[in-house]
């Protein structure tokens, strides 16, 4: 029987999943961040204060990685821990000053190239963009 699928598609889409990484990376690396460290002070920057597992479900993180990835923002004096009044086991992490400071800075920035990467495409095609990746997603 013939093959239904050649790789091809697989390849590609992971070239360009590891090549808008990269780009991220180099950007966030300028200002002293990995890219979950960013998608954490992103995730609270849309969304304000957040549990620690809302965050990591919104960056598909573990809660073990999770805990590693406040502790280093934290050290940077990028967010804050504040315990749950109605529930000690909650954990909520909110963007500090300093945190706010630096998304402000950065965001537009990441806007930008997120917007001139998917500027080549016109709104239907980024609609069936991704239309096929949730597609592709749910088989997962």
């Amino acid at each position: 029987m013939e093959r239904k699928c050649t790789n091809h598609p697989f390849m590609v889409f992971m070239q360009t999943s590891r090549a808008i990484q990269e780009r991220i990376r180099e950007d966030m690396t300028r200002n002293h961040l990995t890219i979950t460290e960013f998608s954490v002070l992103e995730v609270l920057f849309h969304k304000g204060k957040q549990t620690i597992q809302q965050i990591g479900k919104s960056i598909l993180i573990s809660s073990g990685s999770m805990t590693y990835i406040i502790d280093k923002l934290e050290q940077k004096s990028l967010l804050k821990r504040h315990a749950c009044p109605k529930d000690r086991r909650v954990i909520h992490a909110a963007l500090t000053e300093d945190g706010m400071e630096l998304m402000k800075k950065i965001m537009p920035e990441h806007e930008e190239f997120v917007d001139y990467t998917f500027d080549s495409l016109n709104s239907d095609e980024l609609e069936t963009l991704v239309r096929l990746l949730k597609k592709v997603r749910e088989r997962v």
